[in-house]
């Protein structure tokens, strides 16, 4: 299969055009299955170290369990808030949509506990291979018109407990997924200048880093 310019001007489209998206943000419309299933496969499609696949999802609908991952949530953004405390802005920041989103997703990475090529040396390479599925569903679900927001101030070991995960994985993202009543035209952070916006060349360097 060969594409063209434009595939890749699409593509880039699509990416550009990805956005963290906040309780403030979904709405109550229901994924369809399909939709559902296409970014689910959209994951596992995702290159991962030496063919491991190590990949799991839990879809979450349970009112009860989005209760808890939001208070879970709530604890762990107290801790947030002391450490950016001079920052003001950010008590105001809408950081998760447990409860607002019709689904959620625990994506969790699972220890294949035995030799892996490519893990011999780097034994993250796992990890980095789940976040590599994660961004296959963003764009997907960026594709499908869905929004998706990784939710990260969460304890890791309270969750893999509230879903009884074996003791071999761990959270690499927890994502609430729903459809949108925008999609900001601009990251939400860029936005309110929490942080500016790198260029290209602030990025790149050649054979060394200086």
């Amino acid at each position: 299969m060969t594409f063209t310019k434009k595939d890749g001007r699409n593509l880039l489209n699509i990416m550009k055009s990805r956005r963290d998206v906040r309780g403030n943000n979904f709405l109550s419309k229901k994924i369809s299955d399909d939709d559902l299933e296409s970014i689910l496969k959209a994951g596992i499609t995702a290159p991962s170290v030496g063919y491991s696949q190590p990949w799991k999802f839990i879809i979450i609908n349970d009112e009860n369990i989005k209760n808890d991952i939001r208070a879970n949530f709530d604890i762990e953004n107290e801790k947030a808030k002391e450490i950016f405390k001079d920052k003001e802005i950010y008590k105001s920041l809408k950081l998760e949509g447990v409860k607002e989103a019709p689904i959620n997703i625990a994506v969790l990475y699972e220890n294949p506990n035995e030799a892996t090529i490519g893990m011999t040396s780097m034994q993250k390479m796992g990890e980095y291979s789940v976040v590599c599925a994660v961004q296959n569903m963003w764009l997907m679900a960026r594709a499908l018109n869905i929004g998706l927001g990784w939710i990260s101030i969460l304890d890791e070991k309270k969750v893999l407990k509230r879903f009884n995960a074996p003791k071999n994985t761990q959270l690499v993202a927890y994502l609430a997924l729903g459809y949108v009543n925008e999609f900001y035209s601009e990251p939400e952070l860029k936005t309110i200048k929490w942080k500016e916006e790198k260029r290209l060349q602030e990025c790149v360097m050649e054979n060394s880093w200086a």
